[in-house]
């Protein structure tokens, strides 16, 4: 299915300002659509010769949530003309709202058509300046459940007039604010007219609730919502702003959704002028009790800080045991216990760097390049060889749920230390699993190089030493450190790993980790 901007492009000659407030329109209409109680379809009509009448192209569509619809199919991306598109050639040449005409049939549904012109005001000068109508809203009502309507009912249709009227002016909607959402609140979440002087002339059930939630017992009508939502408000800063939105809204200005916190109850607000024909007669307040929401967001952020605090905390821990563990190393004479310590300090420090990222974040997940970089920088710090070795990193890991990067980097680290001190031994150090030949090149180098593919992420450390020894088995190796890398990488990996010597010389690992769910 092609976007709205597809469609227009490629059917008419609207220019990108025409296009920007169709996208206006559309973000904006199921507030049209619910108090009108029907479907919109937004019609461009047809790049071309002047045909009488034209042939127009639905472009969006959006269904009432308060009613049925008037059409069970899809209609974006239709084309019509003909008499089935009289009405909406009527509002496009005629520039006004188009309300004649006799019920007619989709199949089984009678539904009832009106045509309104859609506007582009001209921003260089609002009061004067208008462009032409760019396209036509066709407001199709079912009246299959046509009764006598409510009191709520007239209120709704009453408002959705003003702002069909305000469409066809070219003032609604309006320029969306930076950061603003759309979505709320709805119609149905609550909904308060006011008139000229910004008394409540209509509340419906769900926002005498919501207000009632911030404390206020009676009945909304004839209230001044502005020095009431003030006086309501816990917070006397917060009041004042929620009364100048609405105060502002009177004025013809469209503020910004605020909420209102009081008695532990928070409500979401919308403030709208109505200016039908330009004349300023009240503005329609939508509101949305969002007290649940807010304290299930607070709950997260409550749990969010609490796991980082734990991270950080277990990261302190890891680096205390690591200290002591260097210290004991200090004090020990037999050269191979000082080395199996300084070894077991590497790997819990490699560990830290996991959950010092993870106390940082705010979910449980990690950027591991970073990660890696640091464990690489500290296995040339630590490695004794007798040549200069530089690891570099080639691709890029992303990020990582912390159950694949705690075992990750562990396995990492194994890799690189092992890489740089047995691939590249010091001069007179006799390796055990090493075959006698010189690194190639000027200098050794280990490159960690990561993808992503299929779901999968493959790692491969490769290094231009020495190469494995004849006769190497990986799975029948008793050293430790790639005892830990076969265990993690098969077991909290749940994926594979292979340790063989590279074509042009030198070893690499080839490491596969699943990164489905777990």
């Amino acid at each position: 299915m092609s976007t709205l901007r597809d469609l227009v492009e490629e059917h008419t000659s609207l220019g990108p300002a025409d296009i920007d407030h169709l996208h206006r329109i559309a973000g904006d209409w199921q507030l049209l659509s619910d108090l009108s109680f029907a479907d919109l379809l937004l019609w461009v009509p047809i790049k071309g010769e002047p045909r009488r009448p034209r042939e127009f192209l639905c472009v969006a569509q959006v269904r009432p949530t308060t009613a049925p619809t008037a059409y069970q199919d899809d209609q974006v991306g239709k084309i019509v003309g003909g008499p089935e598109v009289a009405h909406l050639d009527v509002a496009l040449t005629q520039e006004r709202i188009w309300r004649e005409g006799d019920p007619v049939w989709y199949g089984d549904t009678p539904a009832r058509h009106e045509a309104i012109p859609v506007r582009l005001r001209d921003a260089t000068d609002l009061e004067e300046a208008l462009s032409e109508v760019i396209a036509v809203i066709g407001r199709d009502t079912n009246l299959s459940t046509a009764r006598t309507p409510s009191q709520l009912e007239l209120n709704y249709l009453t408002t959705a007039d003003d702002l069909a009227q305000m469409v066809a002016d070219g003032t609604f909607p309006p320029p969306r604010l930076p950061g603003e959402i759309t979505s709320a609140p709805r119609v149905g979440d609550g909904l308060i007219r006011l008139d000229a002087s910004g008394k409540v002339t209509y509340a419906s059930p769900n926002a005498q609730s919501a207000y009632r939630r911030l404390g206020f017992n009676a009945h909304l009508v004839g209230e001044e919502l502005a020095k009431l939502s003030s006086r309501l408000s816990g917070d006397p800063l917060e009041g004042n702003d929620a009364a100048e939105r609405i105060l502002s809204s009177l004025r013809g200005e469209f503020p910004a959704r605020m909420e209102v916190e009081a008695r532990g109850a928070t409500v979401l607000t919308r403030a709208l002028p109505l200016l039908p024909a330009g004349v300023p007669i009240g503005a329609l307040v939508l509101v949305r009790d969002v007290t649940e929401v807010r304290r299930r967001e607070r709950a997260l952020m409550t749990k969010d800080a609490t796991i980082r605090e734990i991270h950080h905390r277990v990261k302190n821990n890891l680096q205390t045991v690591a200290a002591l563990l260097r210290l004991q190393a200090r004090r020990v004479d037999a050269p191979e216990a000082r080395m199996a310590l300084e070894e077991s300090v590497r790997r819990v420090a490699s560990i830290a760097l996991v959950h010092e990222t993870l106390s940082m974040s705010s979910d449980e997940a990690v950027e591991f390049d970073g990660i890696v970089d640091r464990v690489a920088s500290a296995a040339t710090e630590v490695a004794t060889t007798g040549s200069s070795v530089k690891i570099r990193r080639e691709g890029t890991f992303g990020v990582l749920p912390a159950e694949i990067a705690t075992s990750l980097v562990m396995v990492l680290n194994e890799l690189l230390i092992n890489a740089v001190e047995h691939g590249f031994p010091a001069p007179d150090e006799e390796a055990e699993e090493l075959v006698a030949a010189p690194p190639l090149g000027g200098g050794g180098e280990v490159v960690v190089s990561a993808h992503r593919f299929r779901k999968q992420l493959h790692v491969t450390v490769a290094d231009n030493g020495r190469g494995l020894p004849e006769g190497f088995k990986f799975e029948g190796s008793n050293r430790l450190g790639l005892q830990i890398v076969r265990a993690l990488a098969t077991g909290e990996l749940r994926g594979s790993i292979e340790l063989r010597n590279r074509a042009g010389g030198g070893t690499e690992a080839v490491l596969v980790v699943p990164l489905g769910k777990r």
